[in-house]
């Protein structure tokens, strides 16, 4: 989780759970997680200020003074765990290649298989009762927790290889920059942010015992079940099975727990809220209307003004925003809600939110509505 998610993410992924971004061998799903990272971190924090340039030893330097007065670590200790660090190019090249970057018809291939949706039954079935408990708890269906899991590590099969250490110390001190004037902006506030969470990932250390040197995860720095970023483990895991501990490794209670408050703290999951419904769109309203954003601000009259008709039964009164999906049989048009919004929040590809909502409804059970006829 997103960056702050897990997941919020670099690519969607890297800078996107907050958490929330993705084990799943490149170019699967950094989330949440998505070569640049998007306008926001993983969730969907902006970057953070750009940091002064400086050469390499001064950088480090300064993380380390940084990092020991924000946490209270001996700098020694910092600059004992830095040395263990490694650059790896193979995370360079992975951050390049975002699955989000792919269109709808190739992305959703990727997630909606029979072996991941039939994966996801298996899986709910045999942590039922702790999913219940957390539905109950946050109001995120255990579908939805379940799907997310499908998606950032195939149910836990692939929580990734990569050590959190040496991918956020390479991104945070050796990312490559283009040299264009044009990018230099963002390429800065990318360093930032991985310098952020590699501060984050001392300060988790510290405050559950961690060694940090052995944590394993993506190529973005995301660890456990649902590829939490460590700003977001901080922030949004919690203790699901009441042990005192947040384990989002080892405990899928904590798991759970964690993956449904971040949907609800940062998110704002709406329990009993609808995801998203099909639509049509008029082609004789023109200029086309298609938001490049994802926040639902609209309400169904405005959109039916805009052109837009829900296929099916679509809540009244509940503000909601229109999105194109480019499938294999053409343009896909959905009214998307709150909860749609909130699954962006763990990775701000509205692809990578699409999946998770379809794989989710596939779990359960319910039929994808299928591409109504073009006008």
């Amino acid at each position: 989780m997103t960056p702050t998610r897990p997941l919020a993410r670099l690519t969607a992924c890297a800078l996107a759970l907050a958490v929330a971004a993705c084990a799943v061998p490149p170019p699967a799903s950094m989330p949440g997680g998505n070569a640049t990272p998007p306008a926001t971190a993983p969730g969907t924090d902006p970057l953070p200020p750009p940091l002064p340039k400086m050469p390499f030893e001064q950088a480090r330097a300064q993380f380390v003074r940084d990092t020991a007065a924000r946490t209270g670590l001996d700098p020694a200790t910092i600059e004992a765990t830095l040395a263990k660090a490694q650059k790896r190019d193979s995370i360079i090249a992975a951050m390049s290649r975002p699955a989000e970057a792919k269109p709808w018809r190739d992305y959703r291939p990727i997630f909606l298989t029979d072996a991941r949706i039939n994966g996801g039954r298996a899986f709910m079935e045999q942590h039922r009762a702790e999913l219940a408990s957390a539905e109950a708890r946050y109001g995120v269906p255990a579908e939805i927790i379940t799907a997310i899991i499908g998606v950032e590590t195939q149910y836990g099969g692939n929580k990734g290889s990569y050590p959190v250490l040496d991918a956020l110390y390479t991104l945070a001190f050796w990312y490559p920059r283009t040299g264009d004037p044009a990018k230099a902006d963002r390429e800065d506030r990318r360093e930032a942010f991985f310098r952020n969470e590699l501060y984050n990932l001392f300060a988790l250390g510290k405050e559950t015992g961690f060694d940090i040197s052995q944590l394993k995860g993506s190529y973005a720095g995301a660890m456990g079940w649902g590829q939490f970023m460590p700003s977001s483990y901080r922030e949004f895991a919690v203790d699901g099975d009441g042990d005192g501990r947040r384990d989002l490794f080892d405990s899928t209670d904590d798991v759970f727990h964690s993956i449904a408050n971040y949907f609800v703290k940062k998110g704002g999951w709406t329990r009993g809220g609808v995801v998203a419904v099909r639509a049509l769109r008029d082609p004789t309203v023109q200029p086309p209307f298609e938001p490049d954003a994802l926040d639902p601000i609209y309400s169904l009259a405005e959109l039916r003004t805009k052109g837009y008709t829900p296929v099916g039964p679509a809540p009244v009164g509940v503000p909601a925003v229109p999105l194109r999906f480019d499938g294999v049989e053409g343009p896909e048009y959905w009214i998307t809600y709150r909860n749609f919004y909130a699954i962006t929040r763990y990775n701000i590809s509205k692809h990578y939110a699409m999946a998770v909502y379809q794989l989710a409804e596939s779990i359960a059970g319910r039929p994808i509505p299928p591409r109504p006829a073009d006008r």
